[in-house]
């Protein structure tokens, strides 16, 4: 297993062909943009707009949002299986162990040897924590879990959590010093938070697997509450907003895939939610390619 972690990182990194040429992004559709469909329909969802991953939400974040115990039903497992085999689309990412003080790492063992089971790489954490020592003790161990089943642990710092912008976010990799540990630009968190482009040039480049791409207003909300509203209902997309999309995902490594996390609930009400992602990844490719 470990051999074949260190396989899969090393076909990330990028080459001096892909600095001298940007290459075209692999796309992942993130639960979040479509989380009322359960996994097997997302896959479908996927495939039918032309996504190569998924990201596969496997814990319940909020007490009101749906949730698919794919660690826990084998039958959802199985037919979620099959519906990859089918399709061809695959599992970018699992998510999400948000670890605060009252959680216990081990508790999360079952949700990474599902996301190994389906192919992941990748899984998402989040830590809502005051304490350094205790928040950076836990995302190691984390690590820990996850690098035998070949699993990088990439942590997201959303602006409303006690891990709150990327600086943040560095000290605790820097501090856990794991070699299977990332961060994962939420493109949204990384504006609303005030993140710096300077400081994630400088960052070390094998800490960045993903992004998660979106746009919103410029104007930042100034409660908690409209930030979360946001990020979980209304996102933008890439050219609709006021982020500056282009410059933050020129600061990342050039050959990661971008995972589309662009939920839009009106939307979504109004044209159903198959077809809220696959304008969603038409609009993205559209403002990304290659201008001449």
């Amino acid at each position: 297993m470990a051999a074949h972690r260190r396989s899969r990182l090393r076909t990330r990194e990028p080459g001096p062909a892909a600095t001298r040429a940007q290459p075209v992004p692999d796309y992942s559709l993130a639960h979040l943009s479509a989380l009322s469909l359960s996994p097997p329909e997302l896959i479908e969802a996927a495939a039918g707009a032309g996504y190569r991953y998924v990201g596969l939400r496997l814990t319940r974040v909020t007490p009101d949002e749906p949730h698919y115990p794919l660690a826990g039903d084998p039958v959802l497992l199985r037919e979620t299986k099959a519906r990859l085999a089918g399709t061809g689309v695959g599992v970018l990412d699992v998510e999400l162990a948000r670890i605060g003080p009252a959680e216990k790492v081990r508790d999360f063992l079952r949700v990474l040897e599902v996301g190994a089971e389906l192919g992941a790489r990748h899984v998402i954490t989040q830590l809502p924590d005051p304490d350094p020592a205790r928040k950076t003790a836990n995302f190691a161990e984390l690590c820990d879990l996850a690098a035998p089943l070949g699993l990088t642990v990439d942590l997201e710092f959303p602006s409303w959590t006690e891990t709150p912008d990327l600086a943040a976010a560095s000290r605790v990799l820097r501090a856990a010093d794991r070699p299977n540990a990332g961060i994962l630009v939420d493109l949204l968190h990384f504006a609303r938070s005030r993140s710096s482009i300077e400081e994630l040039r400088r960052l070390p480049r094998d800490w960045f697997h993903f992004a998660h791409v979106c746009d919103a207003p410029a104007r930042i909300p100034s409660s908690r509450d409209e930030l979360i509203h946001t990020a979980r209902h209304e996102r933008l997309f890439p050219g609709e907003g006021g982020i500056d999309v282009r410059g933050i995902l020129a600061a990342l490594p050039p050959d990661i895939p971008y995972a589309l996390e662009i939920p839009r609930t009106t939307l979504a009400i109004q044209v159903g939610a198959q077809e809220s992602v696959r304008l969603a990844l038409r609009a993205t490719r559209h403002f990304l390619r290659p201008r001449e």
